[in-house]
Formats: structure tokens, C-alpha cells, sequence
């Protein structure tokens, strides 16, 4: 594919890191909550970037967008989180232009998710793309970007079975309690948060272990009480936390916190406790594994268990990455559409001067020269002219950038500054 010009000034970059190279820990120091990520946008926004998307989630923070060099984007992150230029150069990573692309395609679609064909990413970038758009920092070529993403992804959930089988971080997190915790139908369950990670795991607890001794926890009672009179569970105040950890068996942490959410001062137990941290960054602080009878596992961990639904899942990649290739390539001709559209339009303008002119000349020398049908003649050829030019802009097999330059050569065309 050629590596197009998408911007005159501006390439297009994405810069981030993933579980791939950053541990949580890491990962947690570049962490974007809700007020960072809308802080970052309004200081691109001042700095006179125009299009840009932000995504950060437990596996991977990102930023998709147009920059002079990409420091610019990175410095954006940095300044907004508590991580430093240093510890990103360490495990980042920057693509550009076309790279940058198929890396957002290949993200959206979970062909890069830490577990094969999770499709939660997608739903994560409509919502960056709603923010972005908030913002004003939605472009045209962002829009396009994020509804061909969606578009792969939505073909691929239809005509592939990568996302088969339950296989998720919220599974894998069950998975994990009914293979180590005997007798887990009688034991008490603890949920701390009920956010999405937190519903997920929670339908996931009452198909697979049988069990109704499932407790939820919730800075906001509410939205617990929603999610337990749903599947009827029992709800506690967040200041019985303590107490209801010490009479758990396993407690289940998918808080999204910033700073550890369970400490070592919270936890009391003579019996063994297992818990499974969900959060990043990590809502557990590390010292709670020092305590005897406490084994904590987290995330990481659970993401790195394989069984024969992911193994089967790897099967339908090429599938997968037949249709990004079709998708990309109608966004691709989109991108070149746009890039050769300013010629076209000044070459229609230049036609239509030269026609008005030679109206003007007609009408004098002609006494009955009929204005009217010569005016539609004449743009119906003009019409005719640059569909021509347009179509052969469009060959795959043209060098677009040799016609367009040519075009405006011959023509003498000046194209109207953006």
C-alpha cells in the first residue's frame, strides 16, 4: 500500500504502549482516567492539533493522531500521567501514517487484544471517538478511520468465529476460581466494583460455579443494587468492606481507582483468601500477598492462560485479516479521493472559466447565439472532462502523484489553501 501524504503539513501517528512490553505497573503509570484524557484533548486542542483520539484501557494506552513530529503527542501523554518520557521510550511504540493505520485496524478488530478476539477495544473507541468529536478534534479522515475500523470489526464478529467461545478477562477470571478454589459452589464470593469488567465477571460467577453466595461491594450502592437485583445477589454499604472481606473466601477487585482501592490494613483473615485483582492500575497493593493465607493474582496472570477456544480462535486470523485488507483498501481509495479532490475542483473551476469566457466571446460575435443550450452543452462536457481526469486518478495502477502534478501543470491550476 502506499504510504499516502494524509495530511499537508501533519503525518499521522500513533503512539502507546501495551501489555505486549509493559508490565501492569507501567501500564498504570500511563493510565488515562475520564478527567485526564478530556484535559489532554483540550491542551492538543489549543496547540492546534485537529484531529486526535485517546484510548486507554487495562491492557493499552493510545493516541491516534496528527502531529509535526510524534514528541508532540508523547509529551501530550506524559504531561497528563504520572509516567515519564523515559519509561515510554522503554516500552513504546510509534507508528506512522499507513502503519498507524493498520495498527488501529488490527487494535479495533482484537486481532492485537492480550486475549485473541476480545471485542471490548471497540466498544472503548466509539467511546474515544465521542470525546474526540466532543472536542472538536474529530476530523473527517478520524470519523472515516473509526467507522472503517468498526465496520472490519462488525464483519469479522459476522463472518468469523475469532470471538467464539467464552473467552474473555472476566472468564478467564472464573476460569481461574474453578479450577483453584475446591467446593467453589458453597464458598463466599466477594465483587468489589460493578463497573463493566466488574457486570462481565459477575454473569459469569453465576453460570459457571452454581454458586448464590455471591456478595457485591460498590462505592456507588446503586449501581450495585442494579446489577443484584438483576440476578438476585446480595448488596453491602462500601463500609462493611472490611467485614465482608474477612468473612470471604474470594474477593474479586474490579475497581478502576488510580491508587490501590484493598490494603494490607483491610484484610484479616484466618482462613485462605483469594484475590483477584481485575484493575489496572493495580487496585490490590502489593504488600496484601505478603499475608499469610492470601494468595492475589492479577490480571497479567489470568491473561496468559490459553485453552482450546483460543487456540481454536487463532484458526480464523487469516479470515480476519482478509477482511481488514478489504476494508482498509475502500478507506484507502477514500484517502485518495480526498487527496486529489482540490485538483478536480480547481480544474472544473478553470473549465468553467474558460467556457464563461468564451460564452461571453460567442454572444457578441453571434447575434443569435443561444446562450442557454450552449451553457448546458458546455457543462455537461465539462462534467464529462473531469470525470475522466477522476477515474484515472483512481487506477490502481496510475502514479496519482505524477497525474496530479501534471494536471495542475498543464492547467495552471491554483488550488485553494485548506
Amino acid at each position: 500500500m502506499k504510504d499516502y501524504h494524509i495530511s499537508r503539513h501533519n503525518s499521522f501517528y500513533s503512539i502507546g504502549l501495551s501489555y505486549q512490553k509493559a508490565d501492569a505497573e507501567t501500564r498504570g503509570n500511563f493510565s488515562l482516567g475520564k478527567a485526564a484524557a478530556e484535559k489532554l484533548l483540550m491542551q492538543a486542542k489549543e496547540q492546534g492539533i485537529d484531529g486526535l483520539l485517546v484510548t486507554s484501557t487495562c491492557n493499552r494506552t493510545e493516541l491516534y493522531g496528527f502531529a509535526q513530529h510524534p514528541f508532540q503527542l508523547i509529551k501530550l501523554l506524559c504531561d497528563n500521567t504520572t509516567g515519564s518520557v523515559e519509561q515510554f521510550q522503554e516500552v513504546a511504540y510509534v507508528y506512522k501514517n499507513t502503519d498507524a493505520i493498520g495498527h488501529l485496524f488490527k487494535v479495533g478488530t482484537g486481532l492485537d487484544s492480550q486475549i485473541l478476539g476480545d471485542f471490548e477495544i471497540i466498544s472503548q473507541l466509539k467511546q474515544s471517538f465521542n470525546r474526540s468529536k466532543k472536542f472538536g478534534l474529530a476530523n473527517h479522515f478520524i470519523e472515516r478511520l473509526c467507522n472503517s475500523v468498526i465496520q472490519a470489526s462488525k464483519r469479522i464478529k459476522n463472518e468469523t468465529e475469532i470471538s467464539s467461545g467464552a473467552t474473555s478477562v472476566s472468564f478467564a477470571s472464573v476460569r481461574y476460581i474453578l479450577e483453584n478454589v475446591p467446593g467453589v459452589s458453597d464458598k463466599n464470593i466477594l465483587l468489589f466494583g460493578t463497573g463493566k469488567i466488574g457486570r462481565n465477571t459477575c454473569e459469569n460467577l453465576i453460570k459457571h460455579t452454581k454458586n448464590n453466595h455471591i456478595t457485591l461491594v460498590n462505592r456507588t450502592k446503586e449501581k450495585a443494587e442494579r446489577i443484584a437485583g438483576k440476578f438476585d445477589l446480595t448488596v453491602k454499604d462500601y463500609g462493611d468492606l472490611q467485614t465482608e472481606i474477612r468473612n470471604s473466601d474470594v474477593l474479586i477487585v474490579a475497581t478502576s481507582a488510580q491508587s490501590p482501592t484493598i490494603s494490607k490494613e483491610l484484610i484479616y483473615t484466618k482462613k485462605p483468601l483469594l484475590i483477584l485483582d481485575l484493575s489496572i492500575p493495580k487496585n490490590v497493593a502489593d504488600d496484601v500477598s505478603e499475608l499469610d493465607n492470601v494468595t492475589v493474582i492479577h490480571l497479567d496472570h489470568l491473561s496468559q492462560m490459553t485453552d482450546k477456544t483460543l487456540e481454536r480462535r487463532k484458526e480464523y486470523v487469516p479470515h480476519a485479516e482478509k477482511i481488514i485488507a478489504e476494508v482498509r483498501h475502500d478507506f484507502s481509495k477514500w484517502l485518495e479521493t480526498r487527496k486529489f479532490a482540490p485538483v478536480i475542483k480547481a480544474l472544473k473551476k478553470k473549465l468553467k472559466t474558460m467556457k464563461d469566457e468564451e460564452m461571453d466571446y460567442q454572444s457578441k460575435k453571434l447575434a443569435d447565439f443561444n446562450e442557454q443550450q450552449a451553457d448546458v452543452i458546455s457543462n455537461r462536457i465539462i462534467q464529462k472532462i473531469t470525470k475522466q481526469f477522476a477515474n484515472h486518478l483512481k487506477d490502481d495502477d496510475v502514479d496519482s502523484d505524477m497525474s496530479l502534478e501534471l494536471i495542475r501543470s498543464v492547467f495552471q491550476l491554483e488550488l485553494e489553501t485548506p
